[in-house]
């Protein structure tokens, strides 16, 4: 059975920093593009940014580039989100989602095999 454990979410002041990190069971984690995405109170889930699986492409929403880096550990069946300068925008539930064999379309909700069940990220102003 696959698992996705999101974990590092928490409450920091505006211009602060967080690391997610979500732990992947269950799977050949290096098959899978791993992405993360949020979903604020009321509204869809979003993206964030993804890693294909072959490691090679990054991918950001406009509003996190040059903030946000995502990153993977494939030894560890990890994937990472350094998040840097936060704003209260970035307030959500954070995500982590696995989409087999993906190196495009990975900004889809839909394309997504697996998802964890979020950590929350709340930023004060």
């Amino acid at each position: 059975q696959v698992h996705l454990l999101e974990s590092g979410g928490g409450l920091v002041q505006a211009g602060g920093s967080l690391r997610l990190s979500c732990l992947a069971s269950g799977l050949t984690f290096s098959n899978y593009a791993m992405g993360w995405f949020r979903q604020a109170p009321g509204k869809e889930r979003i993206f964030v940014a993804a890693s294909s699986w072959s490691g090679g492409n990054t991918y950001y929403h406009y509003s996190v580039e040059g903030r946000f880096t995502i990153s993977r550990d494939n030894a560890a069946n990890t994937v990472y989100l350094q998040m840097n300068d936060l704003k209260p925008e970035d307030t959500a539930v954070y995500y982590c989602g696995a989409d087999y064999k993906a190196d495009y379309g990975l900004n889809y909700v839909s394309n997504y095999d697996y998802w964890g069940q979020g950590t929350q990220v709340t930023v004060s102003s």
